[in-house]
């Protein structure tokens, strides 16, 4: 009996080595993960971008897709014929919470005249984009600059996403391109439905996945 066990486990054992080599290149290829699974969509929230030559903002439906393997939730877009996704890792997607709860604390005191670009902090991000159905996707690292901004005597919570120069691989030698700059403008009860879709314990759900850190407090402003 003990002989057929341990012929069993010999058996066996190739593929327990694989799965575990399997496991440790996934986790070394992820260090953020909190799951080995596809994207997931968490929702859809509603986005104001400058429109030429008017005060008015156009307002367009961005999507939060969760990808549990970077931890990140990329808000895709399309943005002056060009298709975006602007990934939020776990500490930003915080930190623009906490922005949130500092504009509307201070909503009777919002100053215009003040320099407010970045007055909630900075985050750094990764931006992915592509003009064409079938050209390629091309990556940048920008900084999101966190703050408000004025449009029609109206102040907005507003992220600016900066320029930054596209990452290629090491080799390659074709043009590389820097990602555009982009404002993203939120009434309050659009910052905070994206609140809601940032929320980590929200998007664990999504997974069935119970976070242990649901209660944890907002962290501090990153100056």
């Amino acid at each position: 009996m003990l002989l057929t066990v341990i012929l069993s486990f010999m058996k066996l054992l190739p593929v327990v080595v694989v799965f575990l080599l399997l496991s440790c290149g996934t986790v070394e290829k992820y260090p953020n993960m909190v799951a080995d699974a596809d994207p997931v969509s968490a929702g859809t929230v509603k986005v104001g971008f400058d429109r030429i030559f008017s005060p008015k903002l156009n307002e367009i439906d961005a999507e939060a897709i969760f990808y549990p393997r970077l931890n990140a939730v990329a808000l895709e877009f399309r943005y002056e014929f060009t298709q975006y996704r602007q990934f939020w890792d776990e500490a930003g997607r915080r930190q623009f919470a906490a922005a949130l709860e500092l504009y509307n604390a201070e909503q009777n005191r919002i100053d215009r005249y003040r320099k407010t670009r970045a007055v909630y902090g900075k985050v750094k991000g990764r931006a992915e984009w592509r003009s064409f159905k079938f050209s390629r996707t091309r990556i940048a690292y920008p900084t999101i600059e966190l703050g408000y901004r004025f449009r029609d005597k109206t102040p907005f919570l507003a992220t600016l996403m900066r320029p930054a120069q596209e990452v290629t691989d090491p080799g390659d030698s074709s043009h590389r391109e820097d990602s555009q700059q982009i404002i993203m403008y939120f009434t309050p009860a659009q910052a905070d439905a994206l609140v809601k879709l940032f929320d980590q314990s929200y998007l664990l759900g999504l997974l069935g996945i119970v976070s242990p850190e649901a209660d944890e407090p907002v962290p501090a402003i990153e100056e």
